[in-house]
């Protein structure tokens, strides 16, 4: 005779709202009705109840279900409820572990859908075969997708993505012996980007430096696809990307010495087209892509035409490589204040501390603030003049010590700046919410185009899936990239009741404290209650505490 359970907990999880089929509400009405048939109605009306919405079930970061496990741990309930084993985890290593604590807390796990009672040893070996075959499911899936874009590398098109700089994506159709019409896409020269690419290879290789690179390009306006100034990162991006590289001997070499996956024969290496690799980077929900190991490339010969030989691209990384080496320098002590904080009033670039060896009539070293843009221009972009370091430090101290004598000034400043932080978090998590809802739409088009991928195998419409399948990846993994620094952004800008006091403590004490603190205490010090300071030539614009309008000003 079973036991009868003193308590239950439903949990329910959807990727995202619908009002139908396997929503939300309808999960936790079954699993009422479950209960109630089995246990009686009181059980089932005294049910706590656990909703995740808008949560993936590859992972078990959902706030409502580490809720319901915390729970858990206090002995409330006796066994948990859910619609289907999915609800709970797709990752069998997870849905593992979550039953040995859930055995070790004496808590039973009851999916009514698959029929599964973990309080028995058979529902519990069940239970496992079923989460194994789901977790297999969606692994053949997966190396399906890999196998085709094998089959899809061999050919050297272009699967879709940011169009490299020199190229155009067009489509080619072609007929085939059926009749049927094909369409495939691959890169276009575009004669004037080519010129740039070139040059900035031929000014990588003269230079051997990635910021006089920047300087050059910036000095003689060249700027980007996307109309924007070089950046060292924009300028690596070019010189790492292989699609440039000359299919020839060199690039042969170089690739088989790599241990690339090479899906082209040596003679294939023509020495007109270019180099197309796949599974260049390891894309994680949330994070910036990492670039993968090159023998973890998939590398084939290209439709489009190369534009750097191989022995210049070859000697480009191994140029970089060289300086990756010699870039890790012991920074200098820092004595500046607002390192992070200034910005240049004329180009808006951020302004860093330039040390000199020389001392002050005081002892400290001497140091001023130089706009990056000018420094990165050689003050083709900006000729901000650069302010003394030293004295502009002190009259930020001397600002925020004004602060400190006018308490109710300093209340109501204070009130106003949480205000306007809770009104910037609410915008904030109503972007997140609208960015998680739009993941949710494309996870869902990629489940589609993945379930259309299984019938169209060997079919022609095979190829084209696989592109809007990576597509549609790169903008959820671009969604999920802005998701992070939108939180990451929301983390930094908390300020809590329990800050808010530390602050007005600090302020109440800063006159008679900042004197005795050294380099790094003053630093933070400065950082508790300054967002940013702007100068202008004469003065310096402080911004207290996320306001937007500044809140002291200095001459100088």
């Amino acid at each position: 005779m079973e036991k009868i359970r003193e308590q239950f907990a439903i949990y329910s999880r959807k990727s995202k709202f619908t009002g139908k089929g396997e929503s939300i509400g309808n999960q936790i009405e079954l699993c009422r009705q479950y209960i109630s048939a089995h246990y009686g109605s009181d059980f089932a009306q005294q049910a706590y109840v656990y909703e995740d919405e808008g949560f993936s079930g590859g992972n078990l970061d959902r706030p409502q279900f580490k809720k319901m496990m915390q729970e858990a741990k206090q002995d409330k309930f006796t066994a948990i409820v859910c619609y289907r084993l999915d609800r709970i985890s797709r990752n069998i290593g997870d849905f593992a572990n979550l039953i040995e604590d859930l055995n070790q807390m004496h808590i039973s796990f009851i999916s009514i859908k698959e029929q599964f009672d973990t309080s028995s040893p058979m529902g519990r070996a069940m239970m496992y075969i079923a989460s194994v075959f789901s977790q297999l499911e969606r692994e053949t899936i997966a190396e399906r997708i890999r196998d085709n874009m094998h089959e899809l590398s061999k050919s050297g098109r272009w699967l879709g993505g940011n169009t490299p700089t020199g190229y155009q994506s067009e489509g080619i159709s072609t007929i085939k012996e059926d009749g049927k019409v094909k369409k495939a896409y691959q890169l276009r020269l575009l004669p004037e980007e080519a010129k740039l690419v070139r040059l900035i290879y031929e000014k990588f290789l003269e230079t051997g430096s990635l910021t006089r690179t920047e300087t050059y390009l910036i000095q003689t306006g060249y700027k980007t696809k996307y109309n924007r100034l070089f950046s060292r990162f924009a300028i690596k991006a070019i010189l790492t990307n292989p699609v440039y590289m000359i299919a020839d001997m060199e690039a042969y070499q170089y690739l088989k010495n790599k241990k690339v996956d090479l899906f082209s024969d040596k003679e294939e290496f023509n020495g007109t087209n270019g180099i197309m690799a796949y599974n260049r980077t390891l894309q994680k929900p949330g994070k910036a892509h990492e670039k993968k190991e090159m023998d973890e490339w998939i590398v084939a010969i290209g439709g489009h035409e190369g534009l750097i030989s191989g022995a210049m691209w070859v000697k480009v990384q191994n140029m970089l490589e060289r300086n990756k080496s010699k870039n890790y320098r012991k920074p200098r002590s820092n004595v500046a204040l607002m390192s992070g904080l200034l910005y240049c009033g004329a180009c808006g670039d951020y302004m860093r501390p330039k040390l000199s060896d020389r001392l002050n009539l005081d002892g400290d070293q001497i140091y001023s603030y130089l706009c990056t843009m000018k420094e990165r221009s050689r003050m083709k972009c900006c000729t901000m003049k650069n302010p003394n370091g030293n004295t502009l430090d002190k009259m930020v101290i001397e600002e925020i010590k004004k602060l400190s004598v006018d308490k109710e000034e300093l209340r109501i400043q204070m009130d106003r700046n949480k205000r306007l932080l809770e009104e910037g978090r609410r915008e904030s998590e109503e972007d997140i919410r609208r960015m998680q809802e739009e993941s949710i739409l494309l996870g869902e088009e990629i489940a589609g185009l993945v379930a259309s991928l299984k019938k169209a195998g060997g079919t022609t419409a095979e190829e084209y899936i696989v592109a809007q399948i990576e597509e549609l990846h790169q903008k959820k993994e671009d969604n999920a990239i802005l998701i992070s620094e939108v939180r990451l952004s929301l983390i930094n800008n908390e300020l809590s009741d329990v800050e808010a006091e530390r602050i007005k403590e600090t302020l109440s004490s800063f006159p008679d404290t900042i004197d005795s603190m050294n380099v790094e205490e003053k630093r933070m010090a400065v950082r508790s209650f300054i967002k940013k300071a702007v100068w202008d030539g004469r003065c310096v614009h402080l911004y207290f505490l996320n306001t937007e309008e500044p809140s002291g000003e200095s001459s100088k």
